[in-house]
């Protein structure tokens, strides 16, 4: 329950109709007016609303970082942080509340431009100036009505002054008696309900004759803290320095007491109005109280206690299996907490072990929550204070390569598995084969996502002739092995590893096995046993989810809506890793031309189409485009939907992707036999025999009309060892460059001249 704004009902009011009107609007006065309260109050009333404290970041980087952070949002590849918020923001209907916006150079003009070009949102600013731009809507805060002499002693200041004594335990206040007393302390307050609170815990504690008047909040501050018992005094200090929201579960380690009496400490501390309570029961500091906290932390040394207690907490609450941890883990609300305490352990020479064990054992969680950009931050923070033991900084360095392929770019990991490779240098033999055996497992999924098969494969073999005595490698790099067979058509390879993957895996390797059940209901789905894919989707789906493998469940759930065509819950995908991401959106987009809105279909596989190949993601963007060619095929558009199609055709032959091939192919015979063109069977013959070698079928496609393929209608070196070739593809193209005029006979196109229709096709290739 938010402590009420005593006073404020008319500029509540007046804030909201402000937001109605104006899309930002920054809400200013001094320190101590309660901005805050009223951005809180006005907030709540909101639909949906993010709020970040812009206190303490040194510039705009930081902030946005912060903003991206709350929005759940993400940097795509090539991306500015500016351009990741103005898409996070674009067409939200939300309220965006930054919080003591002060001193930080630039931001004024870039927020004018994110109002401008980001649409729908609303941002509400609380500083102590403002930014003078065009865009920018003002309304001032003044400190609450003093008394005067002449009126009598009530009002809004007043009220705010006796409930916080009363809050603060104090006792009933005689207004007669000590008028005149309380006149004096009202009028040195300047009317700031901040001091005025400050005010009222001292009453509580020594009673109205004995408070003396302050000029400053952070007086006032200092005079309630030498109030406070010692261990009070202590328990403050600690908290400024943590520096953020807590809850009583981490005071207990950074206080060094129990439950019970750090319940106690905080609900003294709240009483006097030191601490916040925030809604979610933790705990919080304004920041003039944080900073004087602070300032008497490092006068009385307790800097290291509070850190210390931090490290206690986190080594009780992080799971001790660096392989095990799940999606629920209640850490993971305190991420920030233990960032900090990890990195604050990382400082020193001594610490630093026990920070590279900790970071460690916390990536499988955040792993598996997909929250692959925090971990990511928690692994290059640990890296960047030095080397780590060999025992763990192999690992710690793997892993952080794995989220900067997933965060950045599929190869932008490759870097930090060179680290991971500098680090093992000082291990014996057989340690050092099996980290490069890691190593390489990791560098095989990373060309399996960019869609260099052959490089993928090369790595996985050379896992497992270095990592023969690691079980857990061996299955993992199994898996790779039967995702490249997948995508390369060779399903019945797939099947056999598939066997020796789900053959008994321990409780740590079970997110392998779950994937492999997903690959398996791939392969049913693509020889057309669809009930069994839907069947062992729902079941890899449904056992992930009991486990909380977050990633695992949302990949066989995709799967599962693509095999049975029936929709699913709208994820928030913007948050997700890009490899999971895109696969997110492309099933959407599919959902979105089944249901006949082929239009944004076609606008959503554009944008995954940009975004698959700037995070070199080649299957994607291989499904991206046969999805844009489905779709222009169901707007009617012939020509732009060839080009989809002739790109997906050539970048599912060199991956290869085979199966892939013959879904362009397909595509592009349907594009010939709308046009009359005859050549359109020997496409669908090629099709047809791509398909039948691996006993696999063509499925029904929204806006594609294709011919059914006869295999003996395939040209002569069109397919080379069941792959499509070079030939093959060249020869399409030569196909699908220039339509005769005739074959385009009462068909719009057949309008054009042959000059206009290359150009329109050029065009159509995304050419200016």
């Amino acid at each position: 329950m938010l402590t009420p704004c005593f006073g404020r009902e008319d500029v509540l009011a007046q804030l909201q109709l402000l937001l109605s009107r104006s899309r930002w609007v920054t809400l200013t006065g001094p320190p101590g007016c309660g901005k805050t309260l009223v951005a809180r109050h006005v907030a709540s009333t909101v639909r949906r609303h993010v709020w970040v404290a812009a206190h303490g970041h040194e510039g705009t980087d930081s902030l946005l970082s912060r903003c991206l952070d709350a929005l759940g949002a993400d940097v795509a590849p090539g991306d500015s942080l500016i351009q990741a918020l103005k898409r996070a923001l674009d067409e939200q209907d939300l309220l965006l509340v930054l919080d003591g916006v002060d001193n930080i150079d630039g931001l004024g003009a870039l927020v004018d431009d994110l109002v401008e070009e980001a649409s729908a949102f609303t941002l509400l600013c609380t500083a102590t100036s403002v930014a003078g731009k065009p865009q920018e809507t003002v309304l001032r805060l003044r400190p609450l009505p003093i008394p005067c002499p002449s009126q009598p002693l009530e009002g809004p200041l007043v009220e705010l002054l006796l409930s916080r004594i009363s809050g603060a335990g104090g006792p009933s206040v005689d207004l007669a008696e000590h008028d005149p007393m309380l006149r004096r302390l009202l009028t040195s307050s300047g009317g700031l309900p901040s001091l005025v609170e400050q005010l009222a815990v001292q009453i509580a504690l020594v009673g109205v004759r004995d408070v003396a008047p302050v000029g400053t909040l952070a007086a006032a501050v200092r005079g309630s803290y030498e109030l406070l018992d010692e261990e009070q005094q202590r328990c403050f200090r600690r908290l400024a320095v943590v520096g953020c929201p807590v809850s009583l579960d981490v005071l207990t380690d950074v206080w060094g007491l129990s439950r019970p009496q750090a319940l106690q400490v905080a609900t003294a501390l709240a009483r006097r109005n030191l601490v916040e309570v925030l809604p979610d029961g933790g705990f919080d500091m304004l920041p003039p109280l944080r900073e004087l906290g602070q300032v008497l932390a490092a006068e009385s040394g307790d800097d290291d206690a509070t850190y210390a207690g931090l490290l206690a907490w986190a080594d009780r609450v992080i799971p001790k299996d660096v392989n095990s941890g799940a999606a629920d883990e209640p850490w993971l609300a305190e991420l920030p907490l233990v960032r900090s305490a990890v990195v604050h352990a990382c400082l020193t020479e001594t610490g630093r072990e026990h920070g590279y064990a900790l970071a460690n054992r916390a990536f499988s969680s955040l792993y598996t929550a997909m929250r692959t950009r925090d971990a990511l931050d928690l692994l290059r923070a640990v890296l960047d204070s030095g080397d780590g033991p060999p025992s763990v900084g192999p690992q710690l360095a793997r892993r952080a390569g794995i989220c900067a392929s997933e965060v950045r770019g599929t190869y932008e990991g490759l870097r930090l598995l060179e680290r991971a490779e500098q680090h093992a240098v000082a291990l014996d033999t057989t340690q050092r084969d099996l980290e490069l055996a890691r190593n390489a497992a990791i560098r095989a999924e990373m060309h399996l996502d960019a869609g260099n098969l052959e490089a993928a494969k090369a790595d996985a073999e050379r896992t497992l002739t270095l990592g023969r005595g690691d079980a857990y490698v061996v299955r993992q790099v199994r898996r790779t092995l039967m995702d490249v067979c997948v995508s390369r058509g060779d399903l019945a390879e797939a099947r056999r590893l598939a066997a020796a993957i789900l053959d008994s895996p321990s409780a740590d390797e079970m997110w392998i096995a779950l994937s492999a059940r997903t690959l398996q209901a791939k392969i049913a789905w693509e020889e057309g046993r669809n009930v069994e894919a839907a069947s062992l989707a729902s079941y890899a789906r449904d056992q992930a989810e009991s486990l909380h493998e977050d990633r695992i469940a949302l990949l066989a759930d995709i799967l599962h809506r693509q095999v049975t065509g029936s929709g699913g819950p709208v994820v928030e995908s913007e948050s997700l890793p890009w490899a999971v991401r895109l696969v997110v959106q492309l099933q959407e987009a599919r959902e979105l031309l089944a249901r006949g809105d082929a239009a944004r279909a076609a606008g959503r596989a554009a944008d995954i189409v940009v975004l698959a190949d700037s995070s070199t993601l080649g299957r994607d963007g291989v499904e991206a485009r046969l999805l844009a060619g489905d779709a222009l095929m169901a707007m009617g558009e012939p020509a732009q939907a060839q080009a989809a199609y002739l790109e997906a055709l050539r970048r599912a032959a060199e991956i290869p992707m085979p199966l892939r091939a013959a879904d362009a192919l397909d595509g592009l015979a349907g594009v010939l036999m709308l046009l009359g063109a005859p050549a359109y069977r020997q496409l669908a013959g090629a099709a047809a025999a791509l398909r039948s070698s691996r006993r696999a079928v063509a499925h029904p496609r929204p806006g594609l009309v294709a011919p059914v393929g006869v295999v003996r209608d395939t040209p002569s070196g069109w397919l080379e060892s069941g792959q499509l070739s070079e030939t093959g593809v060249s020869a399409v193209a030569a196909m699908c460059a220039e339509p005769e005029v005739s074959d385009l006979v009462g068909h719009p196109l057949g309008t054009l001249t042959r000059a206009e229709l290359r150009v329109a096709e050029l065009v159509a290739q995304g050419h200016t």
